[in-house]
């Protein structure tokens, strides 16, 4: 999985949690409907904070689609590292 802060960064991740190909996921879709349970997605908010996100599990479950993600995630980036 990639461990890239970038909106396709995050898309990628989510494919690969899903077990989907990128072109198959659209914004609007939930993490649920792609497989992703919350075991999953506290997985990936680790492997994010780890690549320097400051987010907590439950800020991307309170609208859990992906474009939901992205927008919570991505100014959430640490500037220190």
């Amino acid at each position: 999985m990639s461990t890239t802060l970038t909106a396709d960064g995050v898309l990628a991740d989510l494919a690969a949690a899903a077990r989907l190909e990128i072109h198959e996921i659209d914004g609007e879709d939930t993490l649920f409907d792609l497989g992703i349970d919350s075991v999953r997605l506290m997985a990936l908010v680790e492997r994010w904070r780890g690549a320097g996100a400051d987010i907590e599990f439950s800020e991307l479950a309170e609208n859990p689609t992906v474009a939901g993600v992205q927008r919570r995630l991505i100014p959430r980036i640490k500037e220190t590292r």
